[in-house]
């Protein structure tokens, strides 16, 4: 007797995780532009924009949808070995690979690096950063350094790793990464799902009172930024 797999299509990847992954894309890509032209007042923009989706990731990370929460990937030593191996969990073909696990999270916390330097960062000649008046000399210096400097060039070397890493998914090893997020949906294997119940993976919460909320806490990630950006002088 053969057994037949059947397929499910699975919400994955909720509205504002996937408004997020772009918004983040497009202006990562124009801080990029701008910075190495000298446009320096889009360059700010941008980057208070930036801040503002950082903020919400981190919060979305802990109330968002299922698949989007920092638990949903936070992999064990073991359970990257295990993928490396070909060993991989059910879950690990869901949501977040180990390995795309651990981009994700190098480049949060790359870019956190990189906003909070800019924030300090001074070039001593027009443009000065919102909070370089409230930290030390020596601050300012070390800031403005990195983030003009190893910062810079570790920002575009990581993008270009990602965005190799997403081509050889989806061209080499035949993975649908684009599609999910923008449709948010996956086709996943029925009995092949993380609760072990033979239903299919857990969809991610993507409704009218998520969405809203996600909207909310943006809003107020929004406005820290815009408070941050009226500190600047």
């Amino acid at each position: 007797m053969t057994d037949t797999l059947s397929v499910a299509r699975t919400r994955v990847w909720d509205l504002p995780t996937r408004l997020f992954h772009w918004a983040l894309a497009f202006a990562v890509i124009g801080l990029i532009v701008t910075g190495l032209n000298g446009i320096m007042e889009w360059h700010f923009r941008l980057g208070y924009t930036v801040l503002a989706l950082l903020l919400f990731r981190l919060v979305w990370g802990f109330v968002g949808g299922r698949w989007s929460r920092f638990a949903a990937f936070i992999y064990a030593p073991g359970s990257v070995i295990a993928y490396l191996r070909g060993k991989s969990h059910p879950d690990h073909l869901i949501g977040h690979t180990p390995l795309g696990a651990l981009s994700v999270f190098a480049v949060l916390a790359l870019l956190i690096l990189q906003v909070a330097t800019g924030l300090m960062a001074d070039d001593e000649i027009s443009a000065s950063g919102p909070l370089t008046r409230f930290v030390s000399g020596a601050m300012v210096s070390l800031a403005t350094g990195w983030h003009k400097a190893q910062g810079k060039w570790i920002v575009i070397g990581l993008v270009s790793l990602h965005v190799l890493a997403v081509l050889f998914y989806v061209l080499v090893k035949r993975h649908r990464l684009v599609g999910p997020m923008l449709s948010g949906d996956k086709l996943v294997i029925a009995g092949a799902a993380s609760n072990g119940n033979g239903n299919g993976a857990p969809p991610s919460r993507d409704d009218a009172v998520s969405r809203t909320l996600a909207l909310l806490l943006f809003a107020l990630c929004a406005g820290v930024a815009f408070w941050v950006a009226s500190l600047r002088v």
